[in-house]
This record gives structure tokens, C-alpha cells and sequence, in this order.
């Protein structure tokens, strides 16, 4: 990612806003401390945009596992089993 100071930001901000909306990023600097970043519309609304939490995310995976034929395993599935493999003593 290019960074610019905020003087070269003004002067060449056409160019910079070019670049921005073909994916690029632009730091923008103030006495080489990044204070700025430019970038496209896209990138921008992409970041923005509402994220379901993991318990929207399961429910609309297991509903669309449903609507193809697969069936999510349930806790039923998972009663019952144990990990009985030999496990070393602690500090051997």
C-alpha cells in the first residue's frame, strides 16, 4: 500500500482516487504517522456492511444443509462419546 503525506495527497489527489477505485489502498500520512486511508467505494461498503453473529451464521447454514438433503449433526449425535485413548501421565 502506497502512503502519501498530506501535502502529496492534495497535489495528486486525482490520481490517488484513481487508484483507490481500481482496489488499491492509500495511506495517508501526517509527519509519517499514518492518520488516513483512502479507498474505494466497494472496499468501503464491503467493511461496513452488517455481519450475521456465528448464531445467524449456523442458522442459515443448517437451513440451507437442510434445503440440499444434509442433515447437520444435532447433540444426540455426539452423547455418548468419549475420547478413551491412552493419554501420558502428566510430566512424563
Amino acid at each position: 500500500m502506497p502512503e502519501f503525506s498530506i501535502a502529496e495527497t492534495k497535489a495528486q489527489l486525482p490520481r490517488l482516487v484513481q487508484k483507490a477505485e481500481g482496489g488499491e489502498v492509500v495511506r495517508i500520512t501526517r509527519r509519517g504517522r499514518q492518520v488516513a486511508v483512502l479507498l474505494s467505494r466497494q472496499s468501503y461498503e464491503r467493511l461496513i456492511a452488517p455481519r450475521a453473529d456465528l448464531a445467524g451464521f449456523l442458522t442459515t447454514w443448517r437451513a440451507a444443509m437442510a434445503a440440499g438433503g444434509i442433515v447437520p449433526s444435532d447433540a444426540a449425535d455426539w452423547q455418548g462419546l468419549r475420547d478413551n485413548s491412552a493419554r501420558p501421565a502428566p510430566g512424563g
